[in-house]
């Protein structure tokens, strides 16, 4: 959520960064401006009344401790109640207008995102390995179901489309990447695992932006205020909601596996075929929280653990920059890691690490002692380190030997043992 103060004092400002993300926006600043004018006026005649009738109270006090007659002036002030109340019912329910309006204004592009209307404007900053030079060619879906590794047809009787159900080497090979995944970030990239509860309240999704942007893209209990997770991102990041951190405690950085549950996955082609878009998928998510000084840098170090996994699977990718009309609702600059998936002829989006400044800090009122030992908002900042299925369907697509079978890399072999699939 953006600072009220900001929209007050650099208001041009404000809309010019936000109208580099798409029309519309400008006017959303106009509504909120102009509520808070209207907040604002009711709050300091409200304040006037309640200076007021203290000013009249304490003259009360001294005509009854002096014995005269107070009758008037207890009259005047028993008539401000009314119009106090009315102010403060006033005052209250532009607050809560204004505030919806505020959490649905996206975060301000970083000075540093570059400017663009769509993923085709997003920059390549680097490729990592070159395209396997391979003699056969399939996808993963002929792939998986030619060895046995999974199954859509019956996941479909169970659960409905885009879900899959995994089995036998197939169902060991997913539990060996969230294995290998935990141990990499927590042992070599010191994160500090986390395993948090599948189901939220609504004030954690609020939180991380996904609410109320995206209320259409979840799962909601039936007979509770409560959500399946979309991503480790929001009770992770909610854990600290409500607190004032120490500043020796920053950096936090929590690493998560969970399922992630999306409603949205996408319409029916290649593009989204098989495990490509899922409402069910797993993913280990790597979480920061630090100081606005420092998160820069950390966005810089956080993209550089999740591109290490590719390093070590030996997986061809690159690091693609979102421009500020692809950049998602709440970020401020993002990174994108595309793994090259032979079967697809195509990248995949496997990791998207995003510094979200202190706009989600804001919606959970998540602060620090700075220096100076004032409290300041933090910045957050996570990343998929990385999201298994496209992960899974590249390395299939990758490793597919002349013969059909697909070799591993090492690095997964201390998981899933060593040979192929």
């Amino acid at each position: 959520m953006l600072d009220i103060r900001l929209l007050r004092e650099n208001s041009d400002a404000v809309k010019s960064r936000l109208a580099t993300r798409g029309p519309g926006h400008e006017s959303a600043v106009d509504d909120v401006l102009a509520i808070d004018v209207e907040r604002r006026a009711a709050d300091t005649k409200l304040q006037g009344l309640q200076a007021d009738r203290n000013r009249l109270s304490k003259e009360i006090g001294k005509l009854r401790a002096s014995k005269q007659d107070s009758t008037a002036l207890e009259a005047e002030v028993k008539s401000f109640g009314s119009r106090m109340e009315e102010l403060q019912a006033a005052v209250t329910a532009w607050d809560a207008r204004q505030r919806e309006l505020l959490l649905n204004i996206p975060n301000l592009p970083s000075a540093t995102t570059p400017v663009g209307r769509e993923a085709a404007d997003n920059p390549v900053l680097r490729e990592w390995g070159s395209r396997p030079n391979l003699t056969r060619v399939e996808d993963h879906v002929t792939i998986g179901e030619r060895l046995g590794l999974f199954e859509f047809e019956r996941a479909g009787k169970i659960s409905g489309s885009a879900f899959v159900v995994y089995k036998g080497a197939g169902a060991k090979l997913e539990r060996a990447l969230i294995q290998f995944l935990l141990d990499l970030h927590t042992t070599r990239h010191g994160y500090t695992e986390i395993l948090p509860p599948l189901v939220v309240k609504p004030e954690a999704l609020l939180g991380t932006a996904q609410l109320p942007k995206f209320a259409d893209q979840q799962y909601r209990c039936a007979n509770d205020e409560l959500y399946l997770v979309p991503t480790a991102e929001v009770p992770v990041t909610n854990l600290h909601r409500e607190e004032i951190l120490p500043l020796t405690s920053l950096p936090i950085k929590y690493a998560a596996y969970t399922p992630c549950f999306r409603r949205e996955a996408g319409s029916a082609g290649l593009g989204t075929r098989g495990l490509i878009r899922m409402h069910q998928f797993d993913k280990v998510e790597l979480v920061k929280i630090t100081t606005a000084e420092n998160s820069e840098a950390e966005l810089e170090s956080l993209t550089a653990d999740a591109e290490r996994v590719l390093q070590i699977l030996g997986l061809h990718y690159r690091v693609v920059e979102l421009c500020t009309g692809d950049l998602g609702f709440g970020a401020t600059k993002t990174y994108d890691l595309e793994v090259w998936a032979p079967g697809q002829n195509a990248y995949l989006e496997v990791s998207s690490c995003s510094n979200f400044g202190d706009y989600q800090a804001r919606r959970m009122n998540l602060r620090h002692k700075s220096e100076d030992s004032k409290n300041r908002f933090c910045h957050t900042l996570n990343g998929s380190g990385t999201a298994l299925a496209r992960l899974y369907v590249a390395l299939l697509e990758s490793g597919l030997q002349p013969d059909g079978s697909v070799a591993l890399p090492e690095a997964l072999h201390k998981y899933f043992g060593a040979g192929t699939l």
